[in-house]
């Protein structure tokens, strides 16, 4: 029995485009300092949210949500950590060593 969520053809597309939305955003929300009006968690939930889906497209791509391949699974997982990361950077500030101050105009 196969669980199908979306059809192949949208869920690969989709599967390549949110991670460049995904980028955009995140340069957007540096570029104008918004994240750091942004409250922890509430980045978090996006983020888990973003990487839920792109997993569930990701296992879609062959057609089926399930059964999965083994492929799939290591592409979940890393799926899964480079949010994590993203998640861990997006909270970090930049160093002294990396500010404006240290490179005069």
């Amino acid at each position: 029995m196969s669980i199908v969520l979306v059809d192949s053809r949208t869920a690969a597309t989709l599967a390549q485009v949110m991670p460049v939305l995904l980028l955009t955003l995140v340069v957007e929300l540096r570029r104008t300092q918004r994240h750091r009006s942004m409250r922890r968690w509430r980045i978090g939930a996006f983020l888990a949210v973003f990487g839920f889906t792109e997993v569930v497209l990701v296992l879609s791509i062959d057609g089926a949500f399930y059964p999965f391949q083994w492929f799939d699974i290591i592409s979940a997982v890393i799926i899964l950590w480079l949010m994590s990361l993203i998640f861990r950077l997006s909270l970090s500030d930049p160093s002294i060593a990396d500010s404006d101050e240290t490179f005069p105009a």
